[in-house]
């Protein structure tokens, strides 16, 4: 493993060096950073023309200045902007973790929802809602993504905002709601026409209960999870990873998730003490969140192994698994809290249609990270619904072709229950494909989504590099561009260590 690792780590920098001089050619022909002073009617243009060349060696020749400009990158000196005088490290700062924050939220919603839709769409091929879901895949697969980026700012902010003035669902929508809700659940569950009418009639029930909770506690002006809710999600959350985990005939996986669902009900109003401590003395912060949440996983590992039993081991991974999103459900609910305030704040318009941040806004962790949450989730949903699309029909066709092979009518033969057929021996083998797709992705992602940035206002990598580009700023874009071929050399990298973990027939220092 060393030794690959090594390997292709050097045979990466030998290929990072080549093309960072060919676009360094590249980018010196096709920039003119003399191109405003040509055109100027100033007396002393001329003047002007040779301190500018002066102050970018444009006398020097192309590959002198190459080498003078990756010398000073790899000691660290990523150079200075001559358009701004800002350092390019500066810039970058700032760029990249807009545009992280951005990819992480996206991404990690895309290869989730679109995997999960992906496989129960190829488990009931040639059914409706295989069809449906196919069919709605091609759609948002084909849809332009500056024409979704306006609908949703069109329809996601402004449209929202206006509906938060009156915030009333009329009784007919919320009816048409309960039964597309209730539809589509029985199309994914399929089976006989009883088993479809009770996996419709649940969901339908489910859905009307909780928008009729909604409406009569004015959840929309005051959104929040509270116990309510929070019993009911830990619940279902509790079920739904024990049956994807172990199934539930294992006794002590489904005691051990419940076990978890019920503390995290119970820790919710000490929680809120323990946010209001942390806040008060100024250790929120986003690693203190990690930190609980990694803590959460650790307490929910312990509750399984506490039931001990010869398959322990599932039943920790059960406790981690459930406590973890639970964990996530006290966080976001504390945040928000304070949305009445950040609202009133922002004159009940909370939705947020550009930018990263609003300006001059102030607070605490709270609030920041409310404002955060605002800005990113138009251009988040922009970006996860076409990832989606792209996921979930590499997913279907993955799984597909591994129902297909022989070891699957084996495991069948053997008498293993569907849940372990799937689970255990098609879900994981059909994620091998996907190795190669998702790294390349995110490393897509995080050289900038130009099109959504440039639409909702966000500073990110993309809008960095179209800016210096158009200024003539070779630096900030030479800088941009040998990051994102690093990180695309490290996502193949990345490929063949996870092709590794999911086939045990490819031994990556063979």
């Amino acid at each position: 493993m060393l030794t690959f690792i090594v390997r292709r780590t050097l045979i990466g920098l030998g290929i990072l060096l080549v093309s960072s001089l060919i676009m360094y050619v590249l980018v010196d022909f096709t920039i003119d950073p003399l191109m405003d002073l040509r055109t100027s009617t100033a007396p002393d243009r001329d003047i002007q023309i040779q301190q500018r060349i002066d102050l970018l060696r444009l006398d020097d020749p192309v590959l002198q200045r190459y080498l003078s400009w990756i010398g000073a990158f790899v000691t660290g000196d990523l150079g200075t902007a001559w358009t701004t005088g800002r350092d390019v490290a500066d810039i970058l700062a700032g760029a990249i973790v807009s545009t992280i924050q951005l990819v992480t939220a996206s991404t990690l919603l895309a290869i989730f929802l679109g995997i999960a839709v992906g496989i129960v769409s190829a488990l009931r091929q040639y059914t409706s809602f295989d069809y449906l879901i196919t069919f709605f895949s091609f759609l948002l697969y084909s849809l332009p993504s500056f024409w979704v980026a306006v609908l949703l700012k069109q329809w996601g902010a402004i449209g929202y905002n206006d509906f938060l003035r009156d915030p009333v669902i009329a009784i007919p929508v919320i009816l048409a709601i309960v039964v597309v809700t209730g539809f589509l659940w029985s199309l994914a569950f399929g089976g006989n026409l009883r088993r479809r009418l009770t996996v419709a009639g649940t969901a339908a029930g489910v859905t009307l209960a909780v928008l009729l909770y909604m409406q009569l506690t004015d959840w929309w002006s005051r959104p929040n999870i509270g116990p309510v809710l929070l019993t009911i999600t830990a619940v279902a959350i509790a079920l739904a990873v024990t049956t994807l985990s172990t199934g539930l005939k294992n006794r002590r996986a489904l005691y051990t998730a419940l076990t978890v669902a019920v503390l995290g009900i119970a820790l919710y109003f000490p929680m809120q003490w323990g946010f209001y401590y942390l806040t008060v003395y100024g250790w929120m912060s986003w690693g203190t969140a990690l930190l609980l949440g990694a803590v959460a996983a650790v307490v929910g590992g312990v509750i399984g192994a506490l039931y001990r039993g010869p398959d322990w081991r599932q039943s920790v991974r059960t406790g981690a698994l459930t406590a973890v999103p639970i964990a996530a459900l006290l966080f976001v609910d504390r945040v928000m809290q304070v949305w009445p305030d950040y609202a009133d704040a922002l004159g009940g318009r909370p939705i947020a249609t550009v930018g990263d941040r609003t300006p001059n806004l102030g607070g605490d962790f709270w609030v920041v990270t409310l404002d955060q949450y605002t800005h990113l989730l138009l251009p988040t949903i922009s970006l996860m619904l076409i990832s989606f699309a792209g996921y979930t029909r590499y997913a279907r066709g993955s799984m597909l072709e591994v129902m297909n092979q022989d070891y699957i009518r084996t495991a069948r033969a053997k008498g293993l229950t569907e849940r372990t057929v799937v689970m255990r021996h098609g879900f994981r083998n059909s994620l091998i494909p996907m190795a190669t797709i998702v790294p390349i992705d995110v490393i897509t992602l995080i050289g900038g989504a130009i099109i959504t940035e440039n639409i909702f206002g966000r500073p990110g990598m993309g809008q960095m590099f179209l800016r210096h580009l158009g200024e003539n700023d070779i630096e900030p874009v030479m800088a941009y561009l040998l990051i994102v071929a690093a990180l695309s050399i490290v996502a193949n990298i990345v490929a063949d260590l996870i092709y590794a973990v999911l086939d045990p027939r490819i031994r990556v220092n063979a």
